[in-house]
């Protein structure tokens, strides 16, 4: 009984963000896309957990805040009833049937594909499944293991388990002062959501599990998979491609271990941060308001996951403001960019103080830990020789739609790690930690920009049909007129 309430527990929020996209209709299918719309469901189950997860986590804080206990009925039966009635507002209307499910997992089962691109299919989902099978079995047999997750994370989920309500922590000088009725731990000002869902999971289970409550971080790798393969088939790419693309980032070797070793909330932002990003470039394809809507979305989420989160949202800014402004927002971010430059040597200069921390230039930056981190370690495999050479060849594709804004994200975001590891005291206001634990975000986004270019670099270039040209016309004319 108590393994059918953790499944309950875990497939809520999955369910709930799922019933969230059906009923505002996302994602839409284009004219044109043919058999791209089976990549639809993908989107969906992928989306869905992250915006499902973040929904039951406010949903926590609500009831926290109005005195209410968490409970299983507290939390789950409200949610519960409003995924049923999502669901059948979203059938009466059609965006969702038995046909559509049994033709989504037909599609699955038995794409149309040429013998060999079949095996390749099969054997690539067989990996993955067997990926996700060795990582459910170190969730299921491992305790909460990690040194941060024990220390930073999974304090707050113990006692707002035991409270039933979100309390306060401080820090240890104001705790030890007694001025207020607060806990402490390694890390006060992190934020609720990660400590929440594992929260979430021991109600649902009824007792404190240190390895059940960890289940979530497989739902999140499952989730980001799933994302990255629907995101590329809206993006054009074959079946057997858009696969390809989802296995690159599914094998990233630091991405599988903060699943195992769960605890950490850089896997939760990684998948969010990135879901982000897929989703402007979605939008600067096919200009849909649902799209940009979630852009914003979830980049307001990625604060309420990590410290660093805020951050890595303000990343997305230039990406945004090119494809918003396709003609003047690349002269808008390299202002912006020469800006950011000026503030850098400012802060070398005069050694400003932010939170308490002085904003001193180490003259010997740890840029060296950058290098050997990404060229000389395996927790990325062949990536960043990949990405080294991709950009060399592809430089002319990555300045012009539409993989513009998602190089301008991630360039803000290489920018941003090189900066901050050479100003010390920048990097412990950000809490980056190690060079891999704050590369972990960005890294998918990578992955999945290289996919795109390569797929730039090899197939030609196709004439847009005339309806589509209309389209794009269009929205030009829109954003010339905003501009």
């Amino acid at each position: 009984m108590e393994h059918l309430a953790l499944a309950f527990g875990l497939a809520l929020p999955w369910a709930l963000g799922i019933a969230l996209l059906l009923a505002l209709d996302w994602p839409r299918s284009s004219a044109g896309d043919g058999d791209r719309s089976a990549g639809s469901a993908a989107l969906r189950l992928g989306y869905g957990y992250f915006i499902g997860a973040l929904a039951l986590t406010l949903w926590m804080h609500a009831l926290s805040a109005t005195g209410v206990g968490f409970g299983r009925i507290s939390i789950g039966a409200p949610l519960l009833v409003a995924v049923v009635a999502l669901f059948a507002w979203a059938t009466r209307r059609n965006r969702i049937s038995i046909a559509a499910v049994r033709n989504a997992t037909s599609a699955l089962v038995r794409p149309q594909l040429t013998r060999w691109q079949q095996w390749a299919w099969m054997l690539l989902l067989a990996w993955l499944g067997l990926r996700f099978a060795s990582i459910a079995a170190e969730i299921m047999w491992r305790p909460l293991y990690p040194w941060d997750a024990w220390g930073q994370w999974a304090t707050k989920a113990r006692v707002w388990f035991e409270l039933g309500r979100i309390v306060p922590f401080a820090r240890a000088d104001v705790w030890l002062s007694g001025a207020t009725a607060a806990y402490f731990d390694a890390s006060p000002d992190n934020p609720s959501t990660v400590p929440l869902l594992q929260v979430w999971s021991c109600v649902a289970l009824g007792r404190w599990d240190d390895s059940a409550m960890n289940w979530p971080w497989l739902c999140m790798l499952l989730a980001l998979t799933l994302a990255v393969y629907g995101s590329l088939r809206s993006a054009g790419l074959s079946l057997l491609g858009a696969l390809i693309g989802a296995y690159l980032v599914a094998s990233l070797p630091l991405l599988d271990t903060h699943a195992a070793l769960a605890g950490y909330a850089d896997l939760m932002l990684a998948g969010v941060y990135t879901c982000a990003a897929l989703a402007l470039h979605r939008w600067v394809l096919r200009r849909d308001a649902c799209d940009r809507a979630l852009v914003l979305l979830l980049a307001l989420a990625c604060p309420l996951v990590e410290t660093s989160g805020l951050v890595w949202a303000l990343t997305l800014v230039p990406g945004g403001v090119v494809a918003t402004f396709p003609r003047r927002g690349p002269k808008l971010v390299a202002f912006g960019f020469g800006a950011a430059a000026l503030v850098v040597l400012a802060f070398a200069r005069f050694e400003p103080a932010l939170l308490g921390h002085s904003l001193h230039l180490d003259y010997q930056p740890r840029w060296h830990s950058l290098a050997d981190a990404y060229l000389f370690f395996g927790n990325w495999h062949l990536l960043w020789y990949v990405v080294i050479v991709l950009a060399i060849i592809g430089a002319r594709r990555l300045v012009r739609p539409p993989l513009a804004p998602l190089a301008l994200i991630v360039a803000s975001g290489l920018g941003v790690l090189f900066i901050a590891f050479a100003f010390p005291s920048a990097t412990s206001v950000a809490q980056f930690g190690t060079a891999n634990r704050a590369t972990l975000p960005l890294a998918p986004l990578l992955t999945c920009l290289c996919v795109l270019l390569w797929r730039e670099l090899t197939m030609p270039e196709v004439a847009p049909k005339p309806q589509a040209a209309q389209q794009r016309a269009g929205s030009d004319s829109v954003v010339a007129a905003d501009a």
